[in-house]
């Protein structure tokens, strides 16, 4: 019981960072935008909110309080990675560049970028691992006071830090805005057929440039929790691994929907560690179970292209930039 416990907690917590990178994914592909930068924007979400935690509490030192540390690595993970979605939306959308270069280009920028400042910071710590932001992490780490201590059901439920309750927050906002709002109408509708939606009088670029922004100040809030909440506090060259591409790879197994997302998340979460607990598994049955939640998106992709249907279909313009002369 205990180890099925252990398995539902650690999925779950593998799965927020990959909803936070879907969940902003899915906004930002609703505007016909395709940003395979999400797994750098993750990374420069990251290693900035651990930036400030760690400038903070060496300024503070004793003194330091991990509230205003969480605030201040929050601001500024979120104000990086829009950063990265400005940069994306200005080379896609005003200078039409080709998107899954730019997009390509962007997580390289921010690999590179996430393992240059982690590991100048680890080097000011004292080495790599020897970083500590542990009074900022411990306010990240906070479970929910008195429901985690109920038996079972608080350690499933209520053991996790606010950022995972923020992750299913908007999930469900972002799916009630995209289908419940005139404002989310008119960003699908971009999305969809850009020159029609143009014609309607709809402002393409105000909506592609908000989805992509905002979306990527979610997808940073995933590589925030990986550090903050998941790690405590410390930094890893390349320790995200692929968490960045399977955000992108559930946008598809969820059908474009943020709610759906929730679960999926959780799944591949708990794909991603099942070879943990199996015993007996080689290195290369390992590797196996690692690529099932690919094996799982790519089975759904079959099965949604086969039937077809309107609402389990990407975006029609996705992918593609909008000439208004042509229209």
């Amino acid at each position: 019981m205990t180890v099925i416990l252990t398995f539902i907690q650690r999925a779950i917590m593998q799965g927020i960072p990959i909803l936070f990178g879907a969940s902003g994914e899915i906004l930002t592909e609703k505007s016909g935008n395709l940003n395979l930068g999400i797994p750098g924007i993750m990374y420069m979400g990251g290693v900035s909110g651990l930036i400030a935690a760690f400038l903070y509490e060496k300024a503070a030192g004793e003194s330091a309080v991990g509230v205003v540390g969480l605030v201040l690595s929050l601001l500024f993970a979120i104000l990086v990675a829009m950063l990265g979605g400005l940069i994306y939306s200005v080379l896609t959308v005003t200078l039409r560049s080709n998107q899954n270069v730019v997009g390509l280009a962007l997580t390289t920028f921010g690999v590179g970028f996430g393992n240059f400042f982690g590991g100048s910071l680890s080097q000011m710590a004292g080495g790599v691992g020897q970083i500590s932001v542990k009074t900022t992490a411990a306010a990240y780490r906070a479970p929910v006071p008195g429901l985690s201590q109920i038996p079972v059901v608080g350690k499933i439920l209520f053991s996790y830090g606010f950022l995972t309750y923020l992750a299913f927050i908007i999930a469900v906002v972002l799916t009630w805005f995209l289908l419940k709002t005139r404002k989310g109408l008119n960003l699908r509708a971009v999305g969809e057929d850009a020159a029609t939606a143009d014609a309607a009088g709809i402002d393409i670029a105000r909506y592609k440039y908000t989805a992509t922004i905002i979306g990527a100040g979610i997808a940073g809030l995933g590589g925030l929790y990986f550090v903050m909440e998941y790690l405590g506090g410390t930094w890893g060259n390349n320790s995200f691994g692929d968490r960045g591409w399977l955000a992108v790879a559930l946008v598809i197994l969820s059908i474009w929907n943020a709610t759906n997302a929730i679960w999926g998340a959780i799944l591949f979460g708990g794909l991603y560690i099942l070879y943990l607990y199996i015993p007996g598994l080689s290195r290369s049955s390992q590797e196996i179970f690692k690529m099932m939640p690919y094996l799982v998106t790519i089975l759904v992709l079959i099965i949604t292209s086969r039937k077809n249907r309107p609402e389990d279909q990407p975006p029609a313009s996705l992918g593609l930039s909008y000439f208004r002369e042509e229209r």
